[in-house]
């Protein structure tokens, strides 16, 4: 049996794409008492609005109630939202359409005592991201291995 999120993306993608969107994520989890299925959406160059979230999940609520079968036959809360200005990279796309943007990598062992760094992401290879950081006033270009990362994330700079 397919998993839930797998399920409601079957049914989510093509209404996220109809109205111009792009689908980031779908989460299905349990906080408490109740369960949120939450939909992350973008636009192509960002910058998705309120008013695009609510569009969006009336449209797959709408789409959702005329299920036959729905692919959660518990409560849920439904969400549509933003995956936010320091979204997670998740796959080799993501990774590769952040080169020249600001990032945040967590690491799983320490590398010079750090367990993570920030900085200009420069490139990436099969096995290692290149990162350029700022220490005081000089840039230093870091290499870090990917099978040490825990967690690659847009961030904001400052």
């Amino acid at each position: 049996m397919a998993k839930v999120t797998d399920q409601m993306q079957e049914i989510v993608q093509p209404i996220i794409e109809d109205l111009g969107f792009i689908l980031f994520d779908i989460e299905f989890v349990k906080e408490g008492k109740s369960w949120f299925l939450r939909i992350y959406v973008d636009k192509p160059g960002g910058g998705i609005a309120i008013e695009d979230c609510v569009t969006v999940s009336e449209h797959i609520s709408e789409a959702i109630d005329q299920l036959e079968n729905d692919p959660i036959p518990q409560a849920y809360y439904l969400e549509v939202s933003s995956p936010g200005a320091e979204r997670p990279l998740k796959n080799k796309a993501d990774v590769e359409a952040a080169i020249g943007e600001w990032v945040f990598l967590s690491f799983y062992q320490a590398i010079d005592g750090q367990k993570n760094i920030q900085g200009r992401l420069l490139s990436v290879s099969d096995n290692a991201y290149e990162i350029e950081t700022k220490d005081k006033t000089r840039k230093v270009v870091v290499t870090v291995d990917k099978t040490n990362v825990s967690l690659i994330r847009l961030a904001i700079e400052f």
